[in-house]
């Protein structure tokens, strides 16, 4: 069968993706409810995933197209075409427009009417008519409604998206906590919709109300209060008293200006020195100290009993040892009418803390007998340490990362819910039981994420912050513990919602207008390997649609055995097949994780990279064999690593698919200029792959030289055309991969220059066509800073080039390596040692002109400032020496140094200025500018060099103006 042209091939709405998406996540309480149900660490916007899953199954428009729907106004042209995918995926106005309105409000400084005239896309439920003239115009496309299937499956974005629009879709991931949040997520809600939110109330309101009445008296209130949150802090001795030191960060409770709360430390009453901490609530302006003067302060502590430093290693040691204890320090209560204030410990909570503990010792041997508690330990060499980090303060294993009354409360779930199964077997079908047990076993994951001990506490929005913060099980000095009665009752608020969310969202869309009758849906979900799915037979997908792990961005296994281990537990009773090992499948998981191969010392990263290179290949060769031969696989891919690049194009190579087309759509939320790191990739790179066929593949050997002019076309082209919409910084170069990609593997197998340790030719790898086309962009790039094509120095090329792509002084030591190559085949060291940057762990960060100065005579042969120089060996170290003469001397005496040297007259010189006034970010805050450099360039080109073109400046606006329009966006 010809391979129908599909619309990804062609276009996709890449600005309206990108403005939905961020406006999807423009705030964390409006978030899609499958982000609620339970933590997954890599969801994709449901409205991207949606025009993605579409764009790949929808036929590019033709005139043929529109004859065979007469009836359907919106296949009678290719605008209205379009319009009618946007319309589907709920773009239901122009988010273009409303976008521009929202920037020139926030610019001036001036409320205006909500401009987007619809809600967020997620929202909009196409109706029946279309959802059916969807399947028909699909079903005269592939011959039969298509099947969608996504592999690596995580969260469950692409899967929802497909499945609510009635589409066939099949979603497998290897982890079984994945594979539960897909079957609770997904297909629950396709199969039960609304009709199973009376039984989760029913049942989950059983269970929580046993919890409750077995926990009740480990957690007394007041009769005027009821306590929310305990606020806890990591306790060791002091070395010199052994008296318990409290390691606290920051004291601060709540830091609102007007009701600032905070706790004062106290160790003498009198003239009595006490021998334990006491903690006083003090407020307003009774806060005569510096709350944020804690006692522990980037990993030292402090010992208030004799003012000494506590040493990292000391506190480690006696963590380790098991002597680490936690130290109540504040409760945040509920007064009657409905305010938060907060108190200090009282005896009775103190009591209630020791009944807890012993009543855990008294249950723990039958527990550890029953399997109710984990036994199983933390990974030893977690990910550079991120997932082994509680071990450092003695958390060997998953229960050690919970209190004892935290694990009580905990363990009475297990206990509670296990008696619960038969009661709901007794009473529901099988597959409806399976599916309400499963939906209740998702509150322990939603309890554990808020009631542990790397849960803080939030001042800024009163509230717990969960565990997962970042990515990786980070150690709290100070955390917050749920108050018991309330944790379950309020993740079973929590479900309902969430579930009650989803089904809204399933049961609306395509839903029949007269009769009120739901959209039939087929959702398949299973847990496996994707390297291996045997559910899915030869040639049964038409888009195979997937988000897979970011080489080494999250390792999901590790992190998710904190759930796995409970999870296994509860919903491992009536889903075996989804836990079927003791911890989450490591060995087989697609990610690039070193410390797997810690024991072969230097080699472990390569060795990631190889293993990750052969997982990914393995993954998308079942994703040819599954595919239809016509079908298309299209991969989400975001990273600023070109090695995730390299490995993930040659998975894709050898498993022999070419890459057809790619799109960058913006997919994350927002950051601010004046943050440090805004460096990172906002951009997800939809690629859109086919099937390699035979007669493809070239009967001749071919070798990068043969396509380096394609390339460079490609990379050109890509830059060009993204940038002009909206692409730029990372994503603008990341935007190029795609089609470099592209022209790779249309010529497929390509063979290297360089020769193999053997002689001979080997293949290409897919790095070496992408450091060709980074070369070309920043080749593009200098010529529109500067508004002719020119060249530069090697070590000019580098600095504009590295404020144009980072817009920032700091980058990842990747990306800066990886644009030293680009720009002239520089390294780091050798940057380092000509004074442009400074290199530290996992980052580099450019000089200043100050810092770049070379004072000492003999060092004339060697780049950098000297204001005595009669000339200068790169135009970045002139534009650095009249900047900082011109700072320290006036711009005077920078006028009377360009006239020595010639720079007054000199063209490369002038356009240097000119490039890294279009370079550096010209950001403003109270009336200055952010960086140093922009301001001394503004001032030099208005007194000296009128020929240089400024550019307007972002205009300061008041942070409230932006928070205040981003709360209207959402309703």
């Amino acid at each position: 069968m010809d391979s129908p042209r599909v619309l990804s091939e062609d276009w996709l709405p890449m600005a309206e993706l990108g403005i939905e998406s961020r406006r999807e996540r423009a705030a964390a309480s409006a978030l899609p409810p499958l982000s609620f149900l339970h933590v997954w660490w890599a969801r994709r916007p449901l409205v991207a995933s949606a025009g993605v899953v579409l764009a790949g199954l929808l036929p590019a428009w033709t005139p043929k197209l529109a004859k065979a729907f007469p009836d359907a106004p919106q296949l009678q042209t290719e605008a209205a075409y379009r319009n009618w995918l946007k319309y589907l995926v709920g773009i239901w106005g122009d988010p273009v427009k409303a976008r521009k309105a929202y920037d020139a409000a926030v610019s001036s400084g001036v409320r205006i009417p909500n401009p987007y005239t619809y809600k967020q896309a997620f929202r909009n439920h196409p109706s029946e008519d279309h959802t059916r003239l969807l399947a028909a115009v699909l079903d005269r496309t592939w011959g039969e409604q298509p099947l969608v299937a996504d592999v690596t499956a995580g969260g469950g974005s692409i899967p929802f998206a497909a499945t609510r629009l009635g589409l066939r879709t099949h979603a497998n991931d290897l982890n079984g906590v994945a594979a539960a949040v897909l079957r609770s997520g997904v297909q629950y809600p396709a199969q039960y919709g609304l009709d199973l939110v009376a039984d989760l109330e029913k049942w989950g309101g059983l269970l929580t109300s046993r919890v409750q009445a077995r926990v009740a008296q480990y957690f007394p209130s007041g009769e005027d209060e009821q306590v929310a949150t305990y606020i806890w802090a990591q306790t060791v001795a002091c070395p010199n008293t052994g008296k318990p030191v409290p390691l606290v960060p920051d004291w601060t409770l709540r830091s609102a200006k007007g009701k600032e709360v905070a706790v004062r430390l106290i160790t003498e009453r009198g003239r009595s020195v006490l021998d334990r901490p006491e903690f006083e609530i003090v407020r307003g302006k009774d806060i005569d100290f510096d709350p944020a003067a804690g006692t522990v302060k980037r990993g030292d502590g402090l010992s208030p009993w004799d003012d000494q430093v506590i040493d990292e290693a000391y506190i480690k040691s006696e963590a380790q040892a098991g002597r680490m204890t936690s130290t109540l320090y504040a409760v945040a209560v509920r007064l009657p009418d409905g305010t938060r204030a907060f108190r200090s410990p009282t005896t009775a909570d103190h009591r209630a803390v020791e009944a807890a503990e012993e009543a855990l010792a008294e249950l723990r041997p039958a527990w550890y007998a029953t399997d109710v508690l984990p036994t199983e330990l933390l990974a030893e060499k977690g990910d550079r340490g991120r997932s082994s980090r509680p071990r450092l303060f003695g958390m060997y294993g998953f229960a050690d990362m919970f209190t004892s009354r935290q694990l009580l409360v905990h363990g009475i779930f297990v206990e509670e819910y296990r008696r619960l199964i038969q009661e709901i077997q007794g009473s529901l079908p099988a597959e409806r039981t399976k599916a309400v047990l499963t939906l209740l076993g998702t509150m322990q994951g939603k309890s554990i994420t808020y009631n542990a001990k790397s849960a803080a506490w939030d001042q800024s929005r009163q509230k717990i912050a969960q565990v997962f913060q970042r990515h990786d099980f980070s150690f709290k000095w100070a955390f917050a513990e749920f108050e018991g009665t309330a944790l379950y009752a309020w993740a079973l608020e929590q479900l309902t919602d969430a579930y009650g969310g989803l089904a809204t969202l399933m049961a609306q869309t395509g839903c029949n207008a007269m009769t009120g009758e739901p959209m039939r849906r087929e959702i398949t979900v299973t847990q496996g390997n994707a390297a291996d799915i045997p559910e899915l037979p030869d040639g049964s997908v038409a888009h195979l649609c997937m988000d897979p792990p970011y080489y080494d961005n999250v390792m999901y296994a590790e992190l998710s055995d904190f759930f796995y281990v409970w999870e296994k537990r509860t919903i491992g009773q009536i889903a075996p097949e989804l836990f079927p090992d003791d911890v989450a499948d490591k060995d087989n998981e697609a990610v690039a994780n070193a410390s797997r191969f810690a024991h072969m010392g230097k080699r472990m990263r390569a060795l990631a990279d190889a293993d990750y290179e052969a997982k990914m290949t393995a993954i998308f060769t079942e994703a040819r064999r599954v595919l239809r031969d016509d079908g298309v696989l299209t991969v989400m891919f975001t990273h600023k690593r070109a090695e995730a690049w390299d490995t993930l194009g040659m998975g894709l190579l050898k498993a022999g698919f070419t890459i057809e087309s790619s799109w960058p759509v913006n997919t994350e939320a927002e950051h601010s200029l004046h943050q440090s790191g805004v460096n990172s990739a906002a951009s997800t790179i939809m690629l859109v792959c086919r099937k390699r066929r035979a007669q493809q593949t070239t009967s001749h050997d071919v070798y990068l030289e043969d396509i380096e002019g394609e390339v460079r076309q490609a990379a050109r082209e890509a830059v060009e055309r993204f940038r002009a919409d909206g692409i730029d910084g990372v994503d603008l170069m990341l935007s190029a991969y795609g089609p470099t990609l592209g022209v790779v593997s249309q010529h497929w197998p390509v063979h290297s220059s360089e020769a193999d340790e053997n002689g001979r030719a080997r293949l290409l790898r897919p790095e070496e066509a992408l450091t060709i086309a980074r070369s070309e962009i920043v080749r593009v790039q200098r010529a529109r800073l500067v508004g002719h094509p020119i060249e530069f120095d090697p070590l000019t090329d580098f600095v504009v080039g590295f404020w144009d792509v980072v817009k920032d002084d700091t980058a990842t030591f990747d990306e800066g390596r990886r644009l030293a190559l680009a720009v002239g085949g520089l390294d780091i060291d050798e940057l380092k040692r000509v004074r442009i940057l400074e290199k530290k762990t996992g980052t580099v960060r450019l000089l200043s002109p100050k810092e770049r100065v070379r004072p000492r005579a003999g060092d004339e042969g060697l780049p950098g400032v000297r204001p005595q120089a009669a000339s200068f060996g790169s135009l970045v170290d002139a534009v650095h020496t009249v900047c900082l003469v011109a700072d320290e001397d006036g711009l005077a005496h920078a006028k009377a140094l360009m006239d020595r040297t010639g720079l007054t007259k000199d063209g490369r010189f002038v356009a240097a200025v000119q490039a890294l006034v279009n370079a550096v970010p010209r950001v403003r805050a109270k009336g200055a500018f952010v960086l140093p450099l922009a301001g001394c360039l503004d001032r030099l080109v208005t007194a000296y060099l009128p020929q240089v073109a400024v550019p307007a400046d972002p205009v300061e606006t008041e942070s409230h103006i932006q928070g205040d329009m981003i709360t209207d966006l959402l309703t």
